[in-house]
């Protein structure tokens, strides 16, 4: 396990590395977790998952306040922090009713996307009126949703369980926002990971047992634990919680790669 400090210099160099003013060829903890995600160029996508021990986000009523640490917690805001993008689903911003902020840290804040599927925001949830970074909202193009304020509102056109997340990445590629958090919930999480988009997966473990609830990951079932995935890990002590760094293979158009099952598939060319 990896212990980390970062100081202010340390912080400004990542924020440095992230507009691309300087290199960085340090053994640091802290670069060896940061400089992946403000070094990227070209579409990169990192997934979050904060956690109980027992793997739980929140209890089975929805209270998912103070899951994470409070090194958990800055944490999360570096991330955002180093991104373009962060996308949640429309149940977190439902039940959390989320800023989606960096104020836990100094650096740009990330543009807000929700996927909001069926339509079903009202506008009076508070990321359209914070005057915040920017929220775009995306919506099935057969979705007859409210007007929100303050929101770029984009149809997309459904596939058979929903928004695509190869959709999701192209339409915001479009917009230049390339290096992209995945934040939650757990089902916007597993969609993009069991489409084989996500590069890297922080799994943040707080010292707390809930029990029972919703569970941080809930990927599609397989059948034998070959078909599980086994990243390279690299473990690193945040203070308060430990982190799992995870290192996912990005499945790229025409790749042939094994699925959950373990049969070999070829990944259609995206348009």
């Amino acid at each position: 396990m990896r212990s980390m400090e970062i100081t202010e210099a340390i912080w400004e160099r990542l924020l440095a590395l992230r507009q691309g003013a300087c290199d960085i060829a340090a053994t640091d903890a802290a670069y060896g977790l940061y400089a992946p995600i403000a070094g990227a160029r070209g579409s990169f996508v990192l997934a979050q998952v904060g956690q109980s021990l027992d793997g739980r986000i929140a209890t089975p009523a929805g209270d998912a306040r103070d899951v994470s640490g409070p090194d958990g917690l800055v944490h999360l805001h570096r991330c955002r922090a180093l991104v373009d993008a962060v996308i949640v689903g429309v149940g977190t911003v439902k039940a959390d009713d989320p800023k989606l902020s960096v104020r836990m840290v100094k650096g740009p804040a990330p543009v807000r996307v929700v996927v909001d599927c069926h339509g079903v925001l009202e506008g009076s949830e508070s990321l359209f009126h914070d005057g915040g970074a920017p929220v775009i909202v995306l919506r099935s193009a057969a979705a007859r949703g409210r007007p929100l304020p303050a929101a770029e509102v984009i149809s997309l056109q459904p596939k058979a369980c929903g928004l695509d997340p190869q959709d999701i990445l192209d339409i915001l590629a479009r917009r230049d926002l390339l290096t992209v958090l995945v934040e939650g919930g757990a089902r916007t999480i597993a969609r993009f990971i069991d489409a084989g988009l996500v590069d890297r997966l922080h799994v943040a473990i707080s010292p707390i047992i809930i029990g029972s609830g919703p569970a941080g990951i809930t990927l599609s079932p397989i059948e034998r634990l070959a078909g599980a995935h086994r990243p390279v890990t690299e473990v690193y002590s945040l203070g308060s919680d430990i982190l799992f760094d995870c290192r996912l293979e990005r499945r790229r158009a025409g790749d042939l790669v094994s699925d959950r099952q373990g049969e070999k598939v070829r990944v259609a060319h995206q348009a």
